[in-house]
């Protein structure tokens, strides 16, 4: 196996009811080790940048509007196959299609309120962290 690093956000509907702890739990216990984590608040021009990649997208204004809506939780976490195991965990997007005992079947509202984001490869891992931290935060 191979130690990753993988980014995660923990979204304004999971901070919202206060369940940076449970989804964070849900993490670690699945191998994952939190090495960077910071409670932000979004501004528009941060989600738009971040979530760039939707721009033409007819949900785009949508996404960046609810992620800007409350404070977030963004994470490095690592561990074996990191990308992979995190996405596991966090289930399939929407809550209705995602395995129970997945972070969205057991607490994401919608499919549009699913608590969490996970980088999907290692380079966007590597992004996304950049995106967020600096070398110096990340403390493994």
């Amino acid at each position: 196996m191979t130690t990753e690093r993988t980014f995660s956000i923990i979204k304004p509907d999971a901070t919202r009811r206060n369940l940076t702890g449970a989804v964070t739990k849900l993490l670690e216990e699945a191998g994952l080790r939190v090495v960077a984590s910071k409670r932000i608040h979004l501004t528009r021009d941060q989600a738009e940048e971040f979530y760039g990649v939707h721009r033409e997208r007819p949900f785009f204004n949508d996404l960046v509007s609810f992620m800007i809506s409350g404070p977030v939780v963004v994470q490095v976490l690592e561990g074996d196959n990191a990308v992979a195991k995190n996405r596991d965990v966090m289930g399939a997007t929407n809550p209705a299609n995602a395995d129970a005992g997945t972070i969205r079947k057991e607490l994401a509202e919608s499919i549009e309120a699913n608590s969490v984001h996970g980088s999907d490869s290692l380079e966007n891992a590597a992004t996304e962290i950049a995106f967020f931290f600096t070398s110096d935060e990340i403390v493994g």
